[in-house]
């Protein structure tokens, strides 16, 4: 989901000290400690790691991890700082924090391609494509990628790319079933399917319809500190988790029990689960079609970079926009898949 929804525009993580990991043997005499901050309350995008944990997955690997809840503080902040091994983060949170400078490498994609959408109540029957939207009001997230992605999809289409812009947060989705605002934009996996159960009926467009490059939305990375200092430990962590996430596409009432257990205070409506694990899985975004799983691809995260680019998005560390194209092929690693 794009990283200005909820789960990614916020990027909210808890902020804990915790002891930095040593070591780089895959065989433990005991079991060695890891630590994954969550971007956002816990969802279908981190069933793989709970999973993993709770099956006993992490433990025959020679792991004890812990599964860090967010808080004020976002994932990849904590990664590149060295409080979290890892992190779960978006693409465009990757890209835009790296070329800032942040100490971030990305290892493990959760979903294949793109879950975010443009969403817009069924009942405008005068939203017909996305030029329709210029001249609206747009409830959104506070970030220069969304404005980007927005103007894209309306000009891909013929239209201006004019629209009013609401800085909403999460409040955008009330804001848009009363009719504060036109249209927004969502995660059709998550707050998709919660409209569906909820019975609200909407009309979407998909990003990569209009002009777009698809991407992973979603990924895991780490720092390129701890990868080079522990490589079989984050291999072990990796696989551990591509193995949560595998289970959870094959046994999925298992895997959406064993997350609701695991988070009762938080995992309230089973049905949301549920469907919204039901939505990752038909959808081939926890697996492709090819049978992909944890897998980048270059092309895909070659792609989304030069979008970012050429759109004036990344910025260095003086928040100076880039005049030189980065080497994305830095910033993501298939290494620790095996």
């Amino acid at each position: 989901m794009i990283d200005l929804t909820r789960r990614q525009a916020l990027l909210l993580a808890l902020a804990s000290s915790l002891p930095l990991i040593a070591g780089s043997s895959r065989s433990f005499a005991a079991t060695q400690k890891v630590s994954v901050a969550l971007d956002w309350t816990v969802n279908t995008n981190h069933i793989g790691l709970f999973v993993a944990r709770d099956k006993g997955l992490y433990r025959e690997a020679g792991l004890d991890v812990d599964i860090l809840p967010y808080s004020d503080t976002g994932a990849g902040t904590l990664v590149a700082n060295r409080v979290a091994d890892f992190g779960i983060n978006g693409t465009i949170s990757l890209f835009t924090q790296k070329t800032a400078g942040a100490d971030l490498k990305a290892v493990y994609a959760v979903v294949q391609s793109e879950t975010g959408r443009v969403v817009f109540n069924a009942a405008r029957s005068e939203i017909k494509s996305p030029k329709n939207l210029d001249g609206l009001i747009y409830g959104g997230f506070g970030s220069a990628w969304e404005n980007a992605l927005i103007s894209t999809i309306i000009r891909h289409d013929g239209g201006k790319g004019n629209f009013e812009t609401v800085t909403l947060g999460t409040s955008a989705y009330e804001a848009l079933a009363n009719g504060s605002v036109d249209f927004t934009l969502e995660v059709s996996t998550w707050e998709g399917v919660e409209a569906e159960l909820k019975g609200v009926k909407q009309r979407s467009f998909v990003y990569a319809d209009y002009g777009v490059p698809d991407e992973h939305t979603t990924l895991i990375s780490s720092s390129e500190a701890y990868l080079q200092a522990n490589p079989a430990l984050a291999s072990a962590f990796v696989q551990a988790t591509r193995r949560g996430y595998q289970f959870a596409v094959d046994h999925p009432g298992e895997a959406a029990a064993l997350l609701i257990a695991a988070n009762k205070d938080a995992l309230t409506n089973p049905a949301l689960i549920e469907a919204s694990l039901k939505s990752l899985i038909d959808g081939h975004y926890l697996r492709a079609k090819d049978g992909a799983l944890g897998t980048m691809d270059p092309a895909k995260m070659d792609a989304i970079g030069d979008y970012l680019f050429t759109a004036g998005i990344l910025r260095d560390g003086d928040g100076k926009i880039l005049a030189q194209r980065p080497d994305f092929a830095k910033y993501f690693s298939n290494s620790a898949l095996g």
